[in-house]
This record gives C-alpha cells, sequence and structure tokens, in this order.
C-alpha cells in the first residue's frame, strides 16, 4: 500500500449533534485523518460532497427526510465513494446494516448509546475509516454477484466425512460469505465462520445468510456440534474455538480479551483448531478484510497439515488479511473470490482412494 501523501478527508452525515461532535472528536486523534464537515441530512450531504470532495463519508442510517439506505443506493450509483455506515445497536438497525453492505458500503459500526460507549469505540472507527479510504469498491468488482449465484460446477464423490472448512474475514466479509456459502450443496462439510461484526448484528446476519444458502447457518452456541450441512458464524463480541467432541467436532463460545483489537478474532479460531488436531481434516482461509488477523493461526494450521488459502488483491474489497496470510507464507493458494466455494468442494471431497480404503 502506497503511503498517503495527503489526510484521508471525511464528512460526517448524521442528524443528532452528539453523534457528529463525538465522530469527529473521535476522528481527529489521528493526524492522518481530516473532517472536513458534518451534515445532519443527506440533502446537505449532496451539496457538501459536491463542494468538499471528502475522501471517506460516515453515514447514519435513520434521518428524516431521506433515510441513509435511500441515499447509499443513490450515492453508488451516482457517485461511488467509500462509505462507513454508524448503525444503532438494534434489530431494525441490524437490518439496515446488512443492506447498507449489500449496497456497497464498506463497514459498519454499531453505535452504542451514550458518550462514554462511543468513546470506546474511537479505535475502530479511526481503524475503518483508514481501510476505507483504501478500499476497493464492490460497485467495481464485476465478481461480487448482487443476485443470488448459483452453485459452482460439480465435484465429483461426496464430501470426506472427516473434514472440516474454517472461514475468517472483516471488512468486506459480509458480502464475500454471502458469495462463499451460497454456491455450497446442502451436504457441504461443517464450516466454522468469524466475520468481524458488531454483537447483535451476527444473528440477523446468520439469519439473513439461512435464508439464501442450501445450507444451514445460523450463529453458534456453545457447545454447538459441527456437522455437514451447517455453517456457525461467531456471534459478536464472543470468541469462537474447535474442540474435539469424540469422534467429531464441536464449538466453543467464550469470552476473552481482544485479538488484534478483535472478539471475534480469526487467529483464536484456527488456532484452537490446530491445537485441537483438526489440521490435517481442514480447508483453511481469509477473505476479504483489514488488519493482519487470522494469519498467524493460518499458519499453524498450514504446519499441522491443513489445506489453506486466501482471497486474492483484486477481488478483496481491503487487502489487509489475505496479505498477511500471502506474505508469511500461510497460504498455499490465492483465489478469486469466484473460485473459493469450488475450490473448497474440491479439497474435501471424498477420493475414490478414500473411499477403497475405507471399505478395507
Amino acid at each position: 500500500m502506497n503511503p498517503r501523501t495527503r489526510k484521508i478527508r471525511v464528512l460526517i452525515v448524521d442528524d443528532s449533534a452528539l453523534v457528529r461532535r463525538l465522530a469527529t472528536e473521535a476522528l481527529r486523534t489521528d493526524p492522518e485523518i481530516e473532517v472536513v464537515g458534518a451534515a445532519v441530512d443527506p440533502f446537505m450531504a449532496r451539496d457538501m460532497i459536491e463542494a468538499l470532495s471528502p475522501d471517506v463519508l460516515t453515514l447514519d442510517l435513520e434521518m428524516p427526510r431521506m433515510d441513509g439506505l435511500t441515499f447509499l443506493g443513490l450515492l453508488m450509483k451516482q457517485r461511488p465513494m467509500p462509505v462507513v455506515v454508524i448503525s444503532s445497536l438494534t434489530p431494525r438497525g441490524s437490518d439496515f446494516a446488512l443492506e447498507s453492505l449489500r449496497l456497497g458500503a464498506v463497514d459498519v459500526l454499531g453505535k452504542p448509546s451514550g458518550a462514554y460507549a462511543f468513546g470506546d469505540l474511537a479505535p475502530q472507527l479511526v481503524a475503518m475509516v483508514k481501510a476505507a479510504a483504501e478500499a476497493r469498491l464492490a460497485t467495481g468488482r464485476a465478481s461480487v454477484a448482487r443476485a443470488r449465484p448459483g452453485a459452482p460446477d460439480a465435484v465429483h464423490g461426496p464430501p470426506d466425512p472427516r473434514s472440516l472448512i474454517l472461514l475468517g474475514s472483516s471488512t468486506g466479509g459480509t458480502e464475500a460469505l454471502r458469495e462463499v456459502l451460497t454456491r455450497l450443496p446442502a451436504n457441504a462439510p461443517p464450516i466454522a465462520v468469524v466475520q468481524h461484526i458488531p454483537a447483535v448484528f451476527s444473528r440477523t446476519f446468520a439469519e439473513r445468510l439461512d435464508s439464501l444458502c442450501e445450507i444451514e447457518v445460523r450463529e453458534a452456541a456453545d457447545g454447538d456440534e459441527l456437522r455437514p450441512g451447517l455453517a456457525l458464524i461467531a456471534p459478536g463480541n464472543f470468541h469462537l474455538l474447535v474442540r474435539r467432541r469424540g469422534p467429531g467436532w464441536a464449538v466453543q463460545v467464550a469470552s476473552g480479551p481482544m485479538i488484534w483489537h478483535q472478539r471475534p478474532a480469526v487467529d483464536l479460531l484456527f488456532k484452537s483448531a490446530a491445537e485441537s488436531g483438526v489440521a490435517p481434516h481442514c480447508v483453511a482461509g481469509v477473505l476479504t478484510g483489514m488488519g493482519k488477523d487470522g494469519a498467524d493461526g493460518l499458519l499453524d494450521l498450514l504446519r499441522g497439515g491443513a489445506t489453506t488459502f486466501a482471497q486474492d488483491e483484486q477481488t478483496s474489497i481491503v487487502y489487509g488479511m489475505p496479505r498477511a496470510a500471502r506474505e508469511n507464507g500461510s497460504a498455499q493458494a490465492i483465489l478469486p473470490l469466484d473460485r473459493v466455494a469450488g475450490y473448497l468442494l474440491e479439497k474435501t471431497t471424498r477420493t475414490a482412494a478414500f473411499a477403497a480404503a475405507e471399505a478395507t
């Protein structure tokens, strides 16, 4: 990533004077960011975008006169630019937040109540704005289909009953995961997923995926069995770990310190799987996202005998986590997003040799 020659110019759009002030104060703590203005509604924002040419927009979704989703849809058609959504931590806010990501927003920050709580999120807002400034907008990536994609070419043979799929993602990951999981058949191997996502949003995210996929998708609960045809999504603000249970595997949902400023953390999922002995039966990879989370754990899995991959730069919204996996040598394959599902099926298919050995 080339160093910037000027500050990242940010326009804040929110009808709350308190949020506008707190967001401005949070962003001004970083010397690489300049808040160039604050708008109370989309109509004012439209004029300020033309006058100030910001690099990144922060956007509230529930505003008078025009809601944020309508404005975002118009913006992405007429003047695409990186947008970080700041959304209420409610079921309604969760639905709006996920729809904003589908429309092209780069990331979402949950909006808590109270000045103290918002101050705690200041580092996350700064990191999201910086990542957004370098993001490859989804509207310009033909590889990410907006309609439900079909299944990939059939892979001959049933899945290896011992296999497990582990996926980690962050910025841009909600749509990347939708692209991958909707392409998997109902008998796909068990899947555990860590997506960096705010608490409350994770359940809505899992429910939305479940409505689109042939496999079952749900938010993980402590002790859930990892079984074929099921994808478990880490709950927001909790780590997800893999543990051995008899001949198979189950998940543990746990609190604990943040890793790489994240909870859930991809590294903890991957490292727990490596420690549990699942690596020889595992296909694991990192998708689009900011930061380095997942690369160290992926290396542990690779050393234990796992098959590993990372998404390529061209199809990543933010090439942070995949870059880290490529640079530390933990990713055996570098894949465009539209090839990931096929790769997962290919690497977890029960081969004729395995079937013959099993029969003896």
